[in-house]
């Protein structure tokens, strides 16, 4: 009896801007009537009842339901800030106006973006009803609204003409199992869109991916509608498909034939664009360096960077990460590993080789083989994609932000295609950690309503219409930077990164006439400092300072407050005088280190933080290398006790400014713990070594000795 004629307020239901559904919000009850946009024969459906227990849709569909009367019996008019009874913090954001369909009244609606957690709904509310939820992600985004209302949401950015309209149904045609060069097949998953003429191709958007090829196809599925083909496939060891799972490893050559592959079929007109994040990200790069013709365009959010400068060995130094490589231990990706109770545990298990074995039981052969080649010889060679920089000539756009722990990736990446292609490449970083675009606050650290944007998923397309398909948008005119200035909270623009106003310059490490003995002992100043005292500090391997993360979280590089862990004896900060004016910087970071140790190796790390009047001390960015490597990553050297040497230590990116009253603050330690094994000090293998020993570190700041840090200073008026 439910089915038959429900009541309640009708909603439309968008993916990535492609109408999925109609749902209709009773007040206890939610009905659903699909579109069958994916259907190649289009039919009409009537209202059926959707069950709670089923995941149908990305948003909590029910939830919503329930609290729409509470919603809806507020009085959003006459508030900046919103606390509705069943929780939540909504701030107003944005002012939209339009006019509701088939009628002449101008309308004005308020967007309301939740606060605090990950992926949050917005809500849009006109006359104190709300006629619409959004919700955006890394590179889509779903829209729930009211009939008539869609111009009232950010639907009207897929409102373009000269965008490609959805007018294609989807027409899947299954697994393939593609043979690479050495006779390995991999699982790929074929859609086109559904109607074509015999004559007629498609361009491909191809994603490769060790997280299971249909996981969340729907996101997906959009580009099908809009005339792509779309073509995602398991990489090598993965899910359904054959050979041996050794991450970064065979990515080029199988990104390679898997191009080749796409360009052979019968629907393809041989141009394909790569779209995906992380590792998804990784492989485009990987695929570029092959230099195959059939790649047109690349699209990538947040991806992984050669071994030796993002990970698994970033600097030199062994990175934690288990909670990622626990997740991929099998075949098949198991999220419930990343949530443990005894990491701190964990990662005090030596040797570091054997700690599959001894924490979950069993060998982890790629961790195995990562910690069979402790330097950086022709294995970590294959995982270095800039090896072939010069066959990168592909227009790429580029997504990450600030504290993403694969930052380095998207650095590296930019580095190497804004050489090659300048004027067809774009970049956007934003205030965001690894999961990019989904989150307003991290750790407590908060930033503007605009934090999130709504036109991703947008760009994307745009980029993908413009070359793979020809289509004069003009994407190539447009800003090629936009960034996010953190303090002020606003985006800018640039033609170039790091913006061509920024002026590197040293701020210098110094001291106050004595050995630091405790945390704000040391200054840091444009002056070049003269004569004075090393600072000297002890690291003990088994005590090492801690690495502020959560490593069930997977995300390894988030702003968190150091004031408390630079009160440690074993980190020496160095910190400005309060500033008499707001300091901006947008740029790269690095910074120049005169050190020596007692050990035959040790770990170094400088961080740079923004402290405010309170003291706390906010991590924006930090850099880390292991001593032996301190020439090359390849040939290690250990140190000669108590020998001065020079570091350049290659730091994350970041656009921010210090507020007038704030202060600088450079730290320097050995110790990350949570985000690298401590170095043993002992000069031994860092995968074998049992044993430690407590270095005496001294750090030097003199004429002769000028340790630094580089910051990209722009004009006061920025």
């Amino acid at each position: 009896m439910e089915n038959k004629q429900p009541s309640g307020q009708v909603f439309g239901y968008y993916q990535s801007g492609v109408h999925i559904a109609d749902l209709l919000l009773g007040k206890e009850r939610v009905w659903h009537r699909p579109t069958d946009w994916e259907s190649e024969e289009k039919s009409e459906r009537s209202f059926e009842l959707l069950a709670e227990d089923k995941a149908v849709y990305e948003l909590p569909v029910y939830e919503l339901s329930r609290r729409l009367g509470e919603w809806n019996a507020l009085d959003w008019s006459a508030v900046e800030e919103m606390h509705p009874p069943g929780g939540g913090c909504y701030q107003r954001h944005e002012r939209v106006e339009g006019t509701l369909s088939g009628e002449q009244e101008h309308k004005q609606a308020w967007v309301w973006a939740l606060r605090g957690g990950a992926m949050p709904i917005d809500l849009i509310v006109c006359d104190n009803e709300v006629i619409a939820f959004v919700l955006t992600g890394r590179g889509d985004s779903v829209v729930l609204v009211q009939e008539g209302w869609e111009s009232m949401t950010p639907l009207v950015l897929w409102q373009d003409a000269q965008l490609s309209a959805a007018r294609y149904g989807v027409k899947h045609l299954g697994r393939h199992d593609v043979a690479m060069r050495d006779g390995i097949k991999l699982a790929t998953e074929v859609w086109i869109p559904a109607g074509l003429q015999p004559d007629e191709r498609v361009p491909t958007i191809l994603l490769r991916t060790p997280y299971g090829r249909m996981d969340a196809i729907f996101r997906r599925l959009p580009f099908v509608a809009r005339g792509y083909a779309l073509v995602v496939q398991d990489t090598r060891g993965r899910e359904d498909s054959e050979g041996e799972w050794i991450p970064l490893v065979h990515e080029r050559e199988d990104g390679d034939d898997t191009l080749n592959w796409i360009a052979e079929q019968p629907w393809s007109d041989g141009a394909v664009g790569m779209l995906g994040g992380s590792y998804v990200g990784y492989v485009q790069w990987a695929a570029a360096a092959s230099g195959n013709p059939h790649l047109k365009a690349i699209f990538s959010y947040v991806t992984v960077g050669t071994p030796y400068i993002d990970i698994p060995r970033k600097g030199g130094t062994i990175l934690t990460g288990l909670s990622w490589i626990f997740m991929m231990a099998e075949k098949r990706r198991n999220v419930a590993a990343l949530s443990r109770d005894d990491w701190s545990e964990v990662l005090k298990v030596r040797p570091i080789k054997e700690i599959p074995q001894k924490v979950l039981g069993k060998e982890i052969p790629f961790w195995t083989k990562w910690m069979e080649h402790p330097d950086g010889d022709d294995f970590w060679a294959r995982s270095d994609w800039k090896q072939f920089a010069d066959q990168v000539k592909v227009p790429a756009f580029l997504v990450s932000g600030w504290y993403d722990d694969n930052g380095m990736g998207t650095s590296e990446a930019w580095e190497v295609v804004s050489q090659n292609m300048p004027e067809h490449t774009r970049m956007i970083l934003g205030p965001w950690y690894h999961k990019a675009n989904t989150t307003r606050e991290i750790h407590h650290v908060p930033f503007g309503n605009n934090a999130i944007r709504y036109d991703l998923d947008v760009t994307q397309l745009r980029w993908f219409d413009r070359y793979l398909k020809g289509i004069e948008n003009g994407v190539e005119h447009e800003p090629r930077v936009q960034y996010y200035m953190v303090g002020e909270n606003e985006w800018k623009t640039s033609s170039a990164w790091p913006p061509a106003e920024a002026q590197q310059t040293a701020f210098y490490l110094s001291s106050h006439g004595q050995a630091n003995t405790s945390a704000g002992d040391g200054a840091l100043t444009l002056a070049t400092p003269g004569e004075q005292p090393a600072d000297t500090y002890l690291f003990d391997p088994l005590d090492a300072a801690p690495y502020l993360l959560d490593l069930s979280e997977n995300e390894n590089c988030v702003p968190e407050n150091y004031a408390e862990v630079e009160k440690r004896q074993d980190v020496l900060v160095y910190t400005s005088e309060p500033l008499q004016e707001a300091v901006a910087i947008a740029g790269e970071i690095s910074a120049v280190l005169y050190a020596a140790s007692s050990a035959r190796d040790t770990d170094w790390l400088v961080r740079l933080s923004d402290v405010d009047e309170a003291g706390n001390s906010i991590r924006l960015s930090d850099g880390i290398i292991c001593a032996r490597y301190r020439h090359s990553f390849s040939e290690p050297q250990l140190l000669e006790p108590g020998q001065i040497e020079r570091y350049e230590i290659r730091m994350g990116k970041i656009a921010n400014i210090f507020q007038k009253g704030h202060r600088i603050r450079v730290a320097v330690t050995s110790g990350a713990e949570n985000f690298s094994f401590p170095n043993p000090n002992t000069g031994g293998n860092l995968a074998t070594e049992t044993e430690t020993v407590v270095a005496t570190q001294h750090i030097y700041h003199d004429e002769r000795h000028p340790s630094h840090i580089r910051l990209p200073l722009l004009p006061v008026n920025q």
